[in-house]
């Protein structure tokens, strides 16, 4: 029984191991389909205005946490007028995908 436990652990580990490299994946197109590299650069490290930040390796809890700030008008601060449209429908996976791509670039 604990055999059959410890191989359902590490099947679940592994699953959530392959959904993370997916929804980096994801989060790869999304960055491009939600026209994040207008602004941050395709590399998410080249951003077109020196005060906007380089993206590539944040964290993705802490990114993603920003991107649902910034949407829901929670954090106002900075930049954050020009960015509220550009993240206004965007689902919470889908900033989590995102972020986990950034954080991808730093790895």
């Amino acid at each position: 029984m604990k055999k059959a436990l410890a191989s359902l652990a590490g099947i679940a580990i592994l699953s959530l191991s392959a959904l993370g490299a997916a929804n980096a994946a994801d989060g790869k197109a999304l960055y491009t389909e939600k026209l994040c590299n207008t602004c941050h650069g395709v590399d998410a490290d080249t951003p077109i205005m020196p005060n906007y930040p380089k993206l590539s390796g944040q964290n993705a809890e802490y990114a993603a946490q920003q991107i649902k700030d910034i949407r829901d008008g929670k954090r106002t601060n900075g930049l954050t007028a020009a960015m509220k449209p550009m993240v206004a429908n965007l689902t919470d996976e889908e900033a989590m995908a995102i972020s986990e791509y950034l954080q991808s670039l730093g790895e």
